[in-house]
Formats: structure tokens, C-alpha cells, sequence
């Protein structure tokens, strides 16, 4: 009978936090973390900052374009870095933290699954430790505190009509989108509309992952342009005084949290901004933190290498100053067959030609990356429908690229059904020079050049559609001093295009730009493009439709 990744997460036998950071020298002291119960621990920025760089390897996970018949991204991240642990590599997880939203929206948990997990896997799904709830809290008493500022009588003249602050909440909602605020019969009052966005696309949790030390994230919160004037001149959160407070919500949850994998290897699970509508990589001090500590970092990127390692390469290495030693490009032969036009029901069956149909897509993700200067290995995600003859065809493919391909089988076997995976990596890491990477735009050229570059060399567009009053928008952002920040787009992921229903590597099409907004905190400019939205919505059936506790208190249906 095969087990339930909840079933495997419960009878895991995880060690006290402790022992699980002895492994990687953490000394059993107040000064360097403190518990959070058994199995969790955060790490004090005190001893973090004490600790010696070490010239480790960073190894990116990303995928090819999600499809409904799953990648197994993080499954692959924590099955690489027990197989690099199971070879002798002192190695290091690197996460981010799961939201609300989609743990009860579309897909249930997010830590993993079968035997590469990380655990304690309810726990991590729900609440953590608090980091969410503290950026939701940060994020809101700023919107408060701008409301506040108007009603006791507006000294720096906030125009209610373009205020650009919106506020979040950590669940799908569509409600909230547009909402109407200040209707009662206070008698200073202004009604005004207003909005939600999810938190993980809050730019108080970019500034959060992007921030090197607690005094740079105090100064960019500091910086958040909040609203405009009458007379179009910026307020900033530093105007109300709010960067104060806000940082010192915050000051626990900057501190990296961590767990372990179910071999009990170090985790560290920190951060969690979506790719699609924020720039999905975890925070740099838990990247930085982990890179001091061991000798190989696994870390991931959310969605397909399009828009999660993308933004990690041009955004957070940036930003960071980080390079990455290789890339994983993860891939499972049933969504390959997806993006080849066969429908989810019927992927069981061996189908020769729908997966070659489908290998353009997990061509142009390797294409991609290479246009960074980084090299990469192809990691199939092994289900048992597989068969002999699909995984030769992609091996046969990814040759004629110059690509390896490693077949794992992690969700089965763990650590050790990512051997051939880990040593392929650390291969690629022992031959890599890694002043070959390099950012696919440079920071000089224009706010409409960098969005061009992405939709042209990443997804293979032909042309941008931009309307006027966006253009006027992008050059007061230029003429405002913001021409040098990288470009986050927000779009579908299910796509290359900005139609969902564009499988495959589709080529030719316009990228079409809807809006943007301006990231002054955070360093970057938002382009919002298609019907993404920035709150999601809830499907037909939410997960949160079978979840439940069952009579002995325990859990059911997260995962």
C-alpha cells in the first residue's frame, strides 16, 4: 500500500532542533537560536552576522511550465539535498514559507512530498512561526496609519484619491479586490476606495526577502511610496514616521527559521512571495545564512524557470550579490505530455508522440537559463506511469542539447533516489566558472527596454502592447530617479504567453501590459500583464472543502 504524504510526515522521526543544527556547527546556545518549540528554531542575527563567508555552491531548482499534472519542485529541492547529503556534502535547504492562500484554495500544502519532505509538514503549512501574520500586521498598520494621518486633518496633503497603498490578507478573497472604505458618519471621514492583495504580493514581504540586515529593511520600508500629493509629489512611509513600528513588527520574523528534511537535514524555510505576482524566491538572509553554514545551498524559485528563476537571477542575485553554481530544471513526463495536448486524464497511458510534442517547452526553459551563462541539469520527477521508452526520449533530447538528464526517484526512495542527481550537480559545480553568469539586462537601459528583453529572450514574444497613459506613468517613474530597477512581471504561469491556455513554447505573440506599479521600498517596478490578478480567487472547490480535524484531533485533507 502506498502511503500518503501526511501518513509519512506523521510517522517521520525528527530530532530535536538542536541535533539537527549540530550538523552544520550551530552550537546549543542562547546566543545562536532560539527554539520554537521541539522540531523549529530561529536563528539570532546576531550570530548569523558573526559567521565567515565560505565560497559554497548555490544550486537553483526551477521547472518547466506548470500544468494541473504537478512538477514536484520542493519535492525535488529537499530529495536533492538529502542525496547531497546521503554523498558527503555538507547541504542546506532553502524554502519558502507556504501561504494561506493556496493551502486553501487551489493545491493544499506546500512542504514537499513522499519521502522528501520537509516536517513538521501541519505545522509549516499553517501559521509556521507567525512570520506571515507579522509582514500582514506591518503591512496593514501602514494603511491605517495613512487613513489616520487624513482623518486628523491631512497635514502632508495625502491626495484620498491616489493613495497607492492597498491592504493584504494571507487568504484567496476576490471580494476584497475593490472595496469602498470610510462610510461611516464620522465627521472626518473622506470615503475612498480601496483594495486587497494577497500578502505574498505585499511589498512589505518583497522588502522582507530582499533585505540584507534589519537596518536595510527599516530603510526600505522607509522608503515605500505610499500615495501622492495634490500636486503629484510622492509620500513616502518614512513621512508618517512608519518605518519605526513597522520594522519592529517585524523583528522576530526577519530572524531564519529552521526544520529539518525527513532525514533530519538542516532546512531553512524563510520568506514566500509568489512568482506570478511578486518575485518568488525566499529571503536573502536565509540564502546568505545557509551559504555561511554549509557547502551547498539548495534553494528554489517558484513556478517555471520563466518567471521563478528569471526574477531570482535578474532580481535577487542582483540585489544579493549571489551567483548561482548550476541550475535543476525540473520536469515530469506526465505535464511534458500536458503541454503536448493530452488532457489529465489520460497521462497514465504511454504516449510517445504528445511528449515530443511537449519537449519544445522544456527546451526553451533550458534555452533560457543558458542565456544567463549558468549550465543545468535536467531532473525527471519519476512517477510510476512512466515508462521506459518516454524517459529515453527526453534523455536522447536533452543530449543533442548538451544537457544531462538524472531520473529521480525522491518521492519513493528519498535522499537516495536523488544520488545520480546530486552527483551530476556537484559535477556541474566543480566545472562551472562562475564568472560566466550574467544578468540578461543591464540596469542602465530603460523601464520599457528591460520589460522588452523579458518578453522577447525569455518568452518568446514578439512585441510589448503598451497604452499611452501606461507609458507616461513608466516615464514619470524614470524621470523620478527609479530608471535602474529591475522589472518584476507579473503574469499567468501556466503559460509563455499571457494566455493560460497557450501550452507549449508558444512564440510570436504580444505581451500585453495592463499595469504598473511602482516598488520604491522593494527597488523594483511591478508590471502586471494579462487577467492575472494580484488577490486571487478561490476555485469551483477550494481545498479548504475537505479539510478538516478527524475525531483524534489530527488534521485531514491539508495534504
Amino acid at each position: 500500500m502506498i502511503k500518503s504524504d501526511i501518513q509519512i510526515a506523521r510517522e517521520a522521526k525528527m530530532k530535536p532542533i538542536r541535533d539537527v543544527l549540530e550538523k552544520v556547527n550551530v552550537p546549543d546556545e542562547p546566543a545562536a537560536f532560539s527554539p520554537m518549540g521541539r522540531h523549529i528554531a530561529k536563528l539570532n542575527l546576531g550570530y548569523v552576522d558573526k559567521l565567515k563567508e565560505k565560497k559554497g555552491n548555490l544550486i537553483l531548482v526551477t521547472a518547466i511550465t506548470p500544468t494541473p499534472a504537478g512538477e514536484g519542485k520542493t519535492t525535488t529541492s529537499v530529495g536533492l539535498s538529502d542525496g547531497l547529503n546521503k554523498i558527503g556534502k555538507k547541504t542546506i535547504v532553502c524554502l519558502r514559507e507556504p501561504s494561506l492562500g493556496p493551502s486553501f484554495g487551489m493545491k493544499g500544502g506546500a512542504a514537499g512530498g513522499g519521502y522528501a519532505q520537509v516536517v513538521p509538514m501541519e505545522q509549516i503549512n499553517l501559521h509556521f512561526t507567525g512570520d506571515f501574520h507579522a509582514i500582514t500586521s506591518a503591512h496593514n498598520l501602514l494603511s491605517a496609519l495613512i487613513d489616520n494621518h487624513i482623518y486628523w486633518g491631512n497635514k502632508l496633503n495625502i491626495d484620498p484619491n491616489n493613495i497607492t497603498w492597498k491592504r493584504v490578507v494571507d487568504l484567496n478573497d476576490r471580494a476584497l479586490r475593490i472595496i469602498n472604505i470610510n462610510l461611516g458618519k464620522l465627521k472626518n471621514n473622506i470615503p475612498r476606495e480601496d483594495g486587497f492583495d494577497i500578502t505574498v504580493a505585499s511589498e512589505v514581504m518583497a522588502i522582507f526577502c530582499l533585505s540584507n540586515n534589519l537596518k536595510e529593511l527599516e530603510e526600505k520600508i522607509g522608503n515605500i511610496t505610499i500615495a501622492y500629493t495634490k500636486d503629484k509629489k510622492p509620500i513616502y512611509a518614512k513621512d508618517l514616521n512608519a518605518h519605526g513600528p513597522m520594522t519592529v513588527l517585524l523583528k522576530d520574523a526577519i530572524r531564519p527559521n529552521v526544520t529539518q528534511t525527513l532525514e533530519n537535514n538542516p532546512a531553512i524555510i524563510h520568506g514566500g512571495p509568489f512568482a506570478n505576482i511578486a518575485h518568488g524566491c525566499n529571503s536573502i538572509i536565509a540564502t546568505k545564512t545557509a551559504l555561511k553554514l554549509s557547502d551547498y545551498v539548495v534553494t528554489e524559485a517558484g513556478f517555471g524557470a520563466d518567471l521563478g528563476a528569471e526574477k531570482f537571477l535578474n532580481i535577487k542575485c542582483r540585489k544579493a550579490n549571489i551567483k548561482p553554481s548550476c541550475v535543476v530544471l525540473v520536469a515530469t513526463i506526465r505535464a511534458l505530455k500536458m503541454h503536448g495536448g493530452i488532457e489529465k486524464e489520460n497521462l497514465k497511458n504511454e504516449n510517445l508522440e504528445a511528449l515530443k510534442k511537449g519537449l519544445p517547452n522544456l527546451e526553451r526553459h533550458i534555452q533560457n537559463i543558458k542565456k544567463f551563462g549558468l549550465e543545468v541539469v535536467v531532473a525527471i520527477n519519476h512517477f510510476i506511469t512512466d515508462t521506459n521508452k518516454e524517459v529515453k526520449i527526453i534523455e536522447e533530447y536533452c543530449a543533442k542539447l548538451g544537457v544531462k538528464v538524472s531520473l529521480c526517484m525522491h518521492w519513493a526512495k528519498g535522499g537516495e533516489g536523488a544520488k545520480d542527481l546530486a552527483n551530476n550537480v556537484v559535477e556541474l559545480c566543480n566545472k562551472t566558472k562562475k564568472n560566466t553568469f550574467k544578468f540578461l539586462y543591464s540596469a542602465e537601459i530603460s523601464i520599457l527596454k528591460k520589460i522588452e528583453a523579458i518578453a522577447k529572450e525569455i518568452y518568446g514574444a514578439k512585441a510589448i502592447e503598451v497604452d499611452e497613459k501606461i507609458k507616461e506613468q513608466i516615464k514619470k517613474i524614470e524621470q523620478a530617479g527609479f530608471i535602474k530597477f529591475p522589472v518584476c512581471i507579473a503574469k499567468t504561469q501556466y503559460s509563455f504567453s499571457t494566455d493560460p491556455k497557450l501550452k507549449g513554447a508558444p512564440s510570436g505573440h504580444i505581451l500585453q501590459i495592463r499595469e504598473v506599479r511602482l516598488s520604491s521600498g522593494a527597488e523594483f517596478i511591478v508590471v502586471i500583464c494579462g487577467a492575472i490578478m494580484t488577490m486571487p480567487g478561490l476555485p469551483r472547490i477550494p481545498a479548504a472543502d475537505s479539510i478538516k480535524l478527524n475525531d483524534n484531533g489530527d488534521i485531514e485533507g491539508l495534504f
